[in-house]
Parts: C-alpha cells; structure tokens; sequence
C-alpha cells in the first residue's frame, strides 16, 4: 500500500500564515531642500520670535472649550463669546452648575452653537468624572472627550502644556499644499509630513508661524505675495511676486483682536 503523501511543514506553515496588512508609512514629500526649509522658518522666527495663538483662555479648561467652539468659526468671534462665559464659568464644574441652555445663550452668536453648547457640557462632565477635573496631557485622553478632534487635542497640547505638536486647521491644510512644503490629501497626512520637514529646533512654533501667515499673509482668496518674507523661496504655483518683503519683526500680537 503506497504510503500517504503528507503535506510539508513548510507548506502547512505557508498555509497556517496570517496576513497582517500593516498601515504604509506616509511618504515625506517637499518641494524644498533642507536648506530652504530651514531658511523658511529661520526668516518665520525674525518676523515672529514669539507666535502666539489668538484664542483667549485662562487655563487649560478654557483653552480646550474655545478651541472646541472655534470649529467652523473666527477666533474673533469665539473670543467675543466666551469673555463673558469664561468670566463666571472658567472651571468644569462651574460649567456643569451654569447648564446647557445657559451655555447656549453665551455662545448662541457662534455657528453650531446648539450642539457646541452640548459637547462642553458632556466634556466637562467627562473631565470630573474621568480625570478628576483636570485636563489631561495626552492626546489619546483628550480626543475622548466630546467635541475634541485630534486638531483641539495638538493645540492644547501645544499652547496649555509646552509639547511641540502640528495641529493642521484650514490655514495649515491649505498652506502645506498651496507652498507645497508638505503636501496631502487629508489633514492627518499634511500633519505627518509637517512634522518631518519641519526642522526640530523650529518645531515648537512652526504651527502658530504657518496659521499666522496664512491667515494674514497668504490669504485664501489672494495671497499678499508683496508682503511675504519667504516670496523669493516660495513654490506655490500661485506665487505673483518674487521679491521677498523686509525681514522685520512685526509688533507684538494683541489677543482678541484679530481680523479673519
């Protein structure tokens, strides 16, 4: 009697693998050398030695609701409806005992306030029941909470706790891919390559320099190539003008007052 073919071990293991599909790294793509990229920030850092963002907080909390309501909104607008808000309820517990509807009424001037009003009530539910009222450091904590997105979580990340992060909002999005310094389809592959061409040593304060200079320089009807400091590196497509404007520091940002 023949004796049975058996299948070799190297075909049952061959047969017994499992797939794993791993996530493909993000290609780092720039249409600027090491050397440009540096110069770009370096001329950043003159114009801006101390970029700030525009949303009015006295704490962390506070900076987590306003860069919550800021979805779809101006800075300016979100800062002129939290002053009063933030004045009586600058704590989650204090935004707890206001409510949700009183919430609406201070935020009723800001787009989606009805649903905004929920989410900083729920989060600030959240933040006491879950963190003891302090908001967390990490982003994965703080992308639990509602109406917190990965954008909200960099920013306070960034600007509450001094961790350099690249949070990727209209302005950066459409930055990255108009200067084509980092461009991507989505915002989590512009932030991807943002943090990789970005040089470190500028890192910090690369998001605040690239938000600065697309809402006041590189606008998105026309950009102001005239007024731009980096017009003669500058690679976008839609560049007019290719004399950079004078490297000087510009005055202090005034918080709160800023026109989109």
């Amino acid at each position: 009697m023949p004796t049975p073919k058996l299948k070799s071990s190297a075909t049952s293991s061959q047969n017994s693998k499992v797939i794993v599909r791993r996530k493909k790294p993000v290609t780092v793509r720039s249409a600027y050398s090491e050397a440009e990229r540096e110069e770009i920030f370096r001329r950043f850092s003159i114009q801006r030695p101390e970029p700030k963002g525009e949303l009015e907080h006295s704490n962390p909390f506070t900076l987590v609701v306003a860069v919550a309501l800021s979805a779809q909104a101006t800075d300016a607008g979100v800062n002129k409806a939290t002053r009063a808000l933030f004045r009586i309820a600058d704590t989650p517990e204090k935004m707890l005992a206001l409510g949700e509807e009183r919430v609406r009424d201070y935020i009723k001037t800001i787009g989606l306030y009805r649903n905004k009003a929920k989410n900083v009530i729920a989060l600030s539910q959240m933040l006491v029941d879950a963190f003891g009222g302090v908001v967390p450091q990490t982003r994965e904590e703080l992308v639990m909470l509602p109406g917190v997105g990965r954008k909200t979580a960099n920013v306070v990340l960034s600007m509450a706790f001094g961790q350099a992060t690249m949070a990727v909002d209209t302005h950066i999005f459409r930055i990255a891919n108009r200067i084509r310094l980092a461009p991507g389809k989505t915002t989590d592959e512009v932030e991807e390559r943002l943090m990789k061409v970005v040089p470190q040593h500028y890192l910090y304060h690369a998001h605040h320099w690239l938000i600065l200079h697309g809402r006041y320089t590189c606008k998105a009807r026309k950009p102001e190539c005239e007024r731009c400091v980096i017009a003669d590196i500058c690679k976008s497509p839609e560049k007019t003008w290719d004399v950079p404007a004078p490297l000087v520091e510009l005055p202090p940002q005034v918080i709160g007052e800023a026109v989109e």
